[in-house]
């Protein structure tokens, strides 16, 4: 009789990661250019080495994918679903060198595959999805050592640390976290190695010209944090973001709680003990501080792996493994959804409408203001935007003399619609004192503005004082939109020296005090 041949667990892993890649791109234009992503492309217009609320990485691969695809959504949207795959062979990995075999190793990658932070956290082009890739390779760098005691090791890890850097500072949490817990653990003896040394001036360096920017520049990430604080997480409630911790995993928390649990008290993960520790420190941190749920989504990976790790050894029948597996896909798919638009603006209403009145789940729906909308504020946002340009298009197609014509947009959104999408209509550079964008305003006008262009939800008192002819163009109309009623003006027939008023407001803005 013939034998079943077994198909290596290499091979499901693999196809998962594909699968992974196949969901991200096929899914990838249900709605539009997130906010963000026009901040981000905007961003790579002006490669710099640092800006107003990011590191330069995100601005400097924005600027490589606009070259190689053009400013297109497809641009923004592919190098995150790539990407998506590494993770999760990267997850499976970690599973590996924590003593895991052939069934820890392709449940981590269904639990990594379905969880939310990998569906919606590198469907869109912003620094999270590389924030996680690179907490979890830093975990992988730092178990590779563990085990093998090489110092070459270190010296990566200390490379990893340095761009990790240039992409979010958040990462400055797990590498503080992980110092703090191996300096008191048997692994203390690192601390006092040349090994280490190296690895911390390797990492000095790659951060270095950023660091000398936010110094030149005045520590501007001093100002975005206390704007963050005081606007977004604020409105965090410490106990929503500890059970935030269970919804930002959903079915792969069957994975990372146990892996919590059981890599700070099982034996058998007592050599990776200050990892786990970490952990718990990353997320004591991060609730004591009113941190987004988000935040600690570099997490999961890695407790995914450790988790499934610890199934493996719990669980020995077939029937219960392939349970629990099919389990987290069974329960996992209808909540779809969540994480990756699959249908468009409407269908997706109807099915967060469902989940909130048939479910009692509104957690998807509530903004960083706190407030229930009709769809997450990720996908409101991801709407509106083309409609913007178009309607700016139309009024910069009006003017006579477009040297004299300026197109100012009142939040960062509406100036990244104005750079990006504007592109194949040929509108220039927007002025705009939000966020990067107020570095590449000019300060000083080379000539008199005859019209305005103005990009706001309402008319400013200012600018109504300061033309005669003011004409509403067009507005956002989709009420979905984050940006619904954002209206174009257009402003002629000035009433005064434009370029004095443009003068004084600008000496406002760069030095309120």
């Amino acid at each position: 009789m013939p034998t079943k041949t077994k198909i290596p667990c290499e091979i499901w892993i693999w196809c998962i990661a594909a699968v992974n890649v196949f969901i991200h791109l096929f899914f990838y234009d249900t709605l539009g250019f997130h906010r963000d992503e026009l901040l981000y492309f905007s961003l790579g217009t002006h490669p710099s080495f640092g800006y107003a609320s990011v590191p330069p990485l995100v601005g400097w691969t924005a600027w490589l994918m606009s070259q190689v695809f053009g400013f297109t959504l497809f641009a923004a949207r592919i190098l995150p679903a790539l990407l998506s795959s590494v993770l999760i062979l990267l997850s499976s990995s970690i599973a590996k060198e924590m003593g895991g075999k052939g069934y820890s190793r392709i449940l981590t990658a269904i639990g990594v595959l379905l969880t939310p932070i990998n569906l919606r956290g590198f469907l869109f082009f912003q620094p999270v999805f590389l924030d996680v890739l690179f907490w979890t390779l830093l975990f992988y760098l730092a178990i590779l050592f563990i085990n093998r005691q090489k110092t070459g090791y270190l010296i990566l890890f200390g490379l990893v640390a340095g761009v990790a850097f240039l992409n979010k500072y958040l990462v400055l949490l797990q590498i503080f976290c992980m110092a703090v817990v191996f300096l008191f653990s048997p692994q203390r003896k690192l601390f006092f190695t040349r090994s280490l040394l190296w690895a911390a001036i390797v990492a000095l360096v790659i951060a270095l010209p950023n660091l000398i920017w936010q110094i030149v520049h005045d520590l501007p990430v001093i100002t975005h944090m206390n704007a963050l604080n005081r606007f977004q997480l604020v409105h965090v409630n410490r106990m929503e973001f500890l059970a935030g911790q269970i919804f930002i995993g959903f079915m792969a928390s069957v994975l990372t709680v146990p892996g919590l649990i059981a890599g700070t008290g099982s034996s058998h993960f007592s050599r990776f003990r200050p990892l786990f520790i970490a952990s718990f420190l990353v997320i004591a941190i991060l609730c004591f501080l009113r941190g987004k749920i988000y935040y600690t989504a570099g997490l999961i990976p890695f407790l995914a792996a450790a988790g499934s790790v610890a199934w493996e050894r719990w669980i020995r029948a077939p029937w219960l493994r392939s349970s629990l597996a099919l389990l987290i896909i069974l329960v996992s798919v209808p909540f779809f959804p969540i994480g990756i638009p699959v249908m468009k603006p409407e269908g997706l209403c109807r099915y967060f409408k469902f989940l909130q009145d048939k479910m009692g789940f509104d957690t998807p729906l509530r903004w960083e203001d706190a407030t229930i909308h009709s769809l997450p504020q990720d996908f409101a946002d991801m709407l509106g935007w083309e409609e913007m340009a178009m309607i700016t298009a139309k009024a910069y197609g009006e003017v006579k003399d477009t040297g004299s014509c300026m197109i100012y947009c009142e939040n960062y959104g509406e100036a990244g619609a104005v750079t990006v999408l504007g592109k194949k209509y040929g509108l220039p550079q927007p002025a705009c004192f939000s966020e990067s964008f107020l570095y590449w305003t000019p300060s000083e006008l080379p000539r008199e503005i005859e019209t305005l262009i103005y990009v706001n939800s309402e008319m400013g008192d200012d600018v109504k004082a300061l033309f005669s002819d003011i004409r509403e163009v067009g507005h956002v109309g989709d009420p979905l939109a984050r940006e619904h009623g954002t209206t174009v003006y257009l402003c002629t027939g000035p009433t005064g020296s434009f370029r004095e008023f443009w003068k004084q407001r600008m000496a406002v803005i760069t030095d309120p005090f």
